[in-house]
């Protein structure tokens, strides 16, 4: 029987899913295990057992195996693609010490010695050294490593999920270089662990011993164990090639592989991602992230738990929605696109920024959500409309500092993600963008882009322009209304982009105030 088929394997926050692809990017078969379980024993902190990641695998494998169209015979090889910055501690034989920090995870580490030295001088004199101070309290390698000083001693190998994985997967100790997003001692520029005298290990200190090997996306990993084998019911021996981490999956899923085009992904966290094939920073000392293309830049801005908030109005004001769906057996996604319809493009002066986390730089760490030009006239549905509506002003931001520091126009857009779903999104950011605005031919476009990754690593197609070409491809397309695009470009120029520096001294005073009284 011809392998003539792909397993891509992506473990994401919300489940993990087993996706059969052929060769042309169809979508064959699916399966899905929810992951609910995550701990959060204290505020801000997020943890979850790994073996529960593992086990959430090989369950989705085996779910696909029951399927009709004996998929495991055709199996070819096998792509893995997980959330990011999801880290774990193991032993010498792989086993945890500890719960996996997962992205999720707000803990930081004060008090840190400072980076010292010609760096220490040199990030002084640039202004530099608050944002590095910050990267050194953000690094759950430093949080584990002070307050868990035995489980940091006793660390064989520090890993992401993904080389967690690959581990299990294979037996060894290795990663794709796609998959390196984190506070670690890498050098994204040059794409592989950064030299002995880079700053980083200052930083983050780390023993080179814990990390793993690394290879580019596309490249071989190893074969999968008879013992992985038994627990997935993947063949022995099958392959499994290196792809990368779910987002740059994602980009080139959606067929964003030049700069001219912005892959926007309405999920937990809402961002949006060029390709480039020249190391861009948009923020000092934020780089651009590993693409799922070898030796390619992800020039990424995010907005930090983007489409929580579109969760979260769902939850607490979205019941009569919810309900009437149920009573008439269709999506409530359905009716909340009609809920949008219900306010007109602005809703009535009604602005929000999505700032309900805070950041580095863009937006500062005391910065907060903002909801403004509230009246009489709103209701349910401008809120509504006025959250879609501050995400995407916050894209578009991060889409004109893009340009900014790289000097490319964007051109086209591209969005995947739950919210792409959405029809009233999608007009919605075609408008504010004043760009065509498309969805790709399957919702799976992070396993699409592992896919991808596998396609060109087992011999399917030449190189990833050929295999991008044929595997990918634009479902339904929204074009810019002219004349709500002139309302939302007013909107945006005169007033969302003034919001935050005329609010900034605010945030500063709550968070003063909180900082006394736990606010």
């Amino acid at each position: 029987m011809s392998k003539d088929l792909i397993l891509a394997i992506d473990n994401g926050t919300q489940s993990a899913r087993g996706l059969i692809f052929d060769a042309q990017g169809m979508l064959l078969a699916k399966s899905r295990v929810p992951i609910d379980s995550y701990s959060t024993e204290a505020p801000g902190m997020v943890e979850l057992d790994p073996k529960i990641f593992w086990k959430s695998v090989c369950q989705a494998c085996q779910q696909l195996w029951s399927l009709p169209g004996n998929f495991r015979q055709r199996i070819a090889g096998v792509a893995l693609t997980t959330q990011r910055s999801t880290v774990i501690n193991v032993d010498k034989h792989g086993e945890p010490l500890r719960p996996a920090i997962v992205w999720l995870d707000q803990r930081r580490t004060e008090g840190l010695k400072p980076v010292s030295g010609l760096w220490g001088l040199a990030f002084m004199l640039s202004g530099m050294t608050k944002t590095v101070a910050y990267l050194q309290a953000e690094a759950e390698a430093n949080w584990i490593r002070i307050h868990q000083p035995d489980i940091w001693k006793n660390t064989y190998k520090y890993l992401f999920l993904s080389g967690y994985l690959t581990y299990l997967l294979t037996g060894k100790f290795i990663d794709s270089i796609g998959c390196q997003v984190g506070y670690i001692p890498f050098d994204y520029k040059k794409l592989h662990w950064a030299n002995k005298y880079d700053w980083k290990w200052q930083a983050v200190p780390i023993e080179p011993r814990c990390l793993v090997d690394l290879v580019p996306p596309g490249s071989f990993l190893g074969e999968i164990t008879p013992q992985a084998s038994e627990l997935t019911g993947i063949p022995a021996s099958t392959p499994l090639i290196a792809a990368a981490a779910d987002k740059a999956c994602e980009i080139i899923g959606a067929g964003c592989i030049k700069p001219e085009i912005g892959c926007l992904s309405f999920g937990t966290s809402a961002t949006i991602n060029t390709t480039h094939y020249k190391y861009v920073e948009a923020i000092p000392l934020i780089p651009p992230y590993p693409s799922a293309v070898p030796g390619a830049y992800s020039l990424e801005i995010q907005i930090y738990r983007g489409f929580w908030m579109v969760s979260w109005f769902k939850q607490e004001f979205g019941h009569y929605e919810k309900q009437l769906a149920e009573d008439l057996g269709v999506e409530a996604e359905v009716l909340f696109d009609e809920l949008v319809q219900h306010a007109p493009p602005g809703s009535n002066g009604l602005l929000l920024q999505p700032y309900w986390s805070p950041g580095l730089k863009i937006p500062g760490p005391e910065a907060r959500g903002a909801i403004i030009g509230f009246g009489d006239v709103h209701t349910r549905a401008h809120f509504y409309r006025g959250i879609i509506e501050g995400l995407i002003f916050a894209l578009r931001e991060g889409a004109q500092r893009t340009e900014n520091r790289s000097g490319i126009k964007i051109k086209e857009i591209h969005v995947a993600g739950g919210g792409s779903q959405s029809d009233a999104a999608m007009q919605i950011t075609a408008d504010i963008f004043g760009l065509p605005a498309s969805r790709p031919h399957i919702y799976e476009a992070s396993g699409l882009g592992a896919a991808i990754d596998a396609a060109v690593g087992l011999g399917f197609y030449p190189n990833f322009n050929d295999a991008i070409a044929s595997m990918t491809r634009s479902g339904d397309t929204f074009e810019p209304d002219t004349n709500t695009h002139q309302i939302y470009d007013e909107l945006y120029n005169n007033v969302y982009r003034n919001m935050y520096k005329r609010l900034h001294p605010l945030y500063k005073e709550i968070k003063k105030i909180s900082s006394k009284t736990n606010i």
